[in-house]
């Protein structure tokens, strides 16, 4: 026989946690609070703030991260490649871990929200779990990743595909790779045992700005990655011949940075003229001896192509190197183009999890917008090993990497709602 009371109470309580799973949310004042804090980790005269990975002021912003967590009860630890790991036991010791987070470094002159929006959203949900006493079954797992601007270190070695090559790439600190993992308290020797198995991990989420001027122009609220570009870098080197500028003739230089000049022009023309939304880009330089009355004898540039196809990629790669040779053989100077090994695949996020952000975003009464993603990110290396799923907000102009970046309390609480609500989900839904 049914206890008809004992039915009434479970119906409530059942009732009662889908009210409040419904109408919980972060705290937008908490969170804002908690963005301008790490703002002032790197912070210089002029208000702006610096903290490019390895750092000082990232070595003490990630500290910070840490004291954050352990004071929300979370076993904390230093992965070997530098990432903070933070893990909120679950009910079920069974259950793999959800997992979710981004990064705080920054590029030179950046801002203050990309990467750090997700990462500071992701403290705020385990706080509010806290707060609200609400125990899921699956252990949530918050990861800070090391050095995403400097070519998505801590996820790539979570993903088992950190080379060694990588490793003596020097960044704007003057630190390497190696040199900045064993800043951030990892350890080069063990950075192989970082690397999860693709069974290990139920979902991973990331929340960030979205890099652009999209949901700002059509005022959504919300935008579902769909997915991330891959990404490859060359070091190009032009080698002429460094001479005299007074007693040099025009007609009898090898000059490096005219060559690289005119290489800068040609990745912009060979890029633009294929169909698609491909981009490329020569963003350093470096010419030497450097002295203005000197003709360089070598220049050193960067070349990075972008594109949801790799076959795009190479198409735009080759088009360029031909373009190159040419230009070499005018201007008499030799060039290389050196691959780094700091490529990405495209990655496609997952679709069931689409959805799920999709129902969580609905259920705020969140507009949502489903768009792929021209930067990279860390999800596009978890990706590679667990269900993904990525969550943008607008950025204010569409700025960022600029100190002029901006995203609003209101639009960083509700990518952080989604977020919550998303985890809630997921934890309800997956094995």
């Amino acid at each position: 026989m049914i206890n008809s009371k004992r039915l009434l109470l479970a119906f409530s309580f059942i009732t009662t946690s889908i009210f409040l799973q419904a109408q919980l949310t972060v705290n937008q004042a908490r969170l804002e609070k908690r963005i301008m804090d790490l703002a002032q980790f790197g912070i210089q005269e002029n208000g702006q703030t610096e903290r490019v990975a390895f750092s000082d002021a990232d070595l003490a912003a990630q500290q910070w991260v840490i004291s954050q967590l352990k004071e929300m009860g979370l076993e904390t630890h230093i992965d070997f490649a530098g990432n903070v790991i933070g893990i909120r036991k679950g009910t079920d010791p069974s259950k793999k871990p959800i997992s979710f987070g981004s990064h705080i470094d920054r590029v030179p002159n950046g801002g203050n929200y990309d990467g750090c929006v997700g990462s500071m959203a992701a403290i705020e949900v385990l706080m509010i779990l806290n707060e609200n006493k609400i125990q899921t079954k699956h252990p949530l797992e918050i990861i800070i990743f090391s050095n995403e601007e400097g070519g998505v270190m801590g996820s790539r070695a979570i993903a088992g595909h950190l080379g060694k090559k990588a490793l003596p790439i020097v960044n704007s600190t003057g630190y390497s790779m190696a040199e900045g993992i064993m800043r951030l308290g990892g350890d080069t020797t063990r950075i192989t045992e970082v690397a999860r198995k693709k069974d290990e991990i139920a979902a991973f989420l990331e929340l960030h700005i979205e890099q652009g001027g999209t949901l700002e122009k059509e005022d959504i609220q919300i935008g579902i990655v769909e997915g991330i570009v891959g990404l490859a870098w060359w070091e190009v080197e032009f080698t002429g011949f460094a001479n005299h500028a007074g007693t040099t003739p025009m007609n009898a230089r090898q000059d490096a940075l005219l060559a690289a000049a005119k290489f800068i022009v040609a990745v912009n023309e060979v890029t633009s003229s294929f169909e698609g939304a491909q981009v490329g880009t020569v963003g350093k330089i470096k010419a030497e001896p450097g002295a203005p009355n000197v003709i360089p004898g070598k220049v050193v540039t960067s070349l990075e192509i972008r594109d949801l196809s790799l076959e795009m990629i190479e198409k735009v790669y080759e088009a360029i190197k031909t373009r190159a040779k040419e230009i070499a053989k005018a201007s008499n100077v030799q060039i290389e183009l050196r691959p780094l090994d700091t490529t990405a695949d495209p990655a496609i996020m997952t679709a069931a999890i689409q959805d799920e952000i999709a129902s969580s975003a609905s259920q705020l009464g969140l507009t949502t917008k489903r768009m792929p993603s021209g930067a990279g990110h860390d999800a596009q290396d978890m990706a590679l090993i667990a269900p993904t799923g990525m969550i943008f907000i607008p950025s204010k102009g569409g700025i960022s990497h600029s100190p002029k970046e901006f995203s609003s309390a209101t639009d960083m609480a509700n990518g952080a709602n989604v977020l919550l609500n998303t985890i809630l989900s997921l934890d309800k839904n997956l094995d």
